[in-house]
């Protein structure tokens, strides 16, 4: 079984548990997340593939961070996450990636990521729920951080934390790759 195939199985798997553990029917939890029924269904079959935007919107939705919608086992407190066992969301054919390193619901989800981002490109996000924070630390390059449509130019070396429940954007407008580190913390949902 492929990487892909035991991810999606995983994703089918815990969207369903956390829908079921949180009283939504699939039409709730479609309405809230903002993606239709029928994408629901498939996904909890395991028959399609979501994109990013959409594992998003429904861990918003859930109040859930994608590291516990790819994999929900409990363990003990300390979670080491092996190299091996990060997962690459989002890459294009230039070479441009993000990798979730690691995850945690505290009380909301919290997840850690690295970005790396090649010259020209750039990824959107859709709004998260109010109260979602981000704080980001640029590690190579320069990357430009457009929130609610005002751009943000963020050097090698600097930080920045902005309220997520905005469009955002990231880009590298460059000329070299950009390498950042991310942090998500979304609130809990009541």
């Amino acid at each position: 079984m492929s990487d892909l195939d035991l991810l999606t199985q995983s994703l089918a798997r815990n969207v369903k548990r956390w829908r079921t553990e949180r009283g939504f029917t699939l039409d709730a939890l479609a309405a809230r997340a903002g993606v239709s029924r029928g994408m629901l269904i498939q996904i909890e079959q395991a028959r399609t593939n979501p994109s990013l935007g959409t594992v998003v919107k429904i861990g918003d939705a859930l109040g859930i961070s994608i590291t516990t919608l790819l994999d929900y086992e409990q363990g003990p407190k300390v979670r080491i996450v092996p190299p091996e066992q990060v997962v690459r969301l989002w890459s294009t054919d230039a070479g441009s990636w993000s990798r979730l390193l690691a995850g945690a619901e505290a009380p909301g989800p919290l997840e850690m990521w690295e970005w790396r981002m090649m010259p020209g490109e750039s990824s959107r996000s859709d709004p998260h729920p109010t109260g979602t924070v981000e704080i980001l630390h640029v590690t190579e390059g320069e990357m430009t951080l457009t929130v609610d449509g005002v751009e943000h130019r963020v050097p090698a070396g600097a930080s920045v934390t902005f309220e997520a429940n905005a469009e955002h954007v990231y880009a590298n407008q460059g000329e070299v790759p950009a390498q950042w580190m991310l942090a998500v913390s979304v609130p809990a949902v009541p």
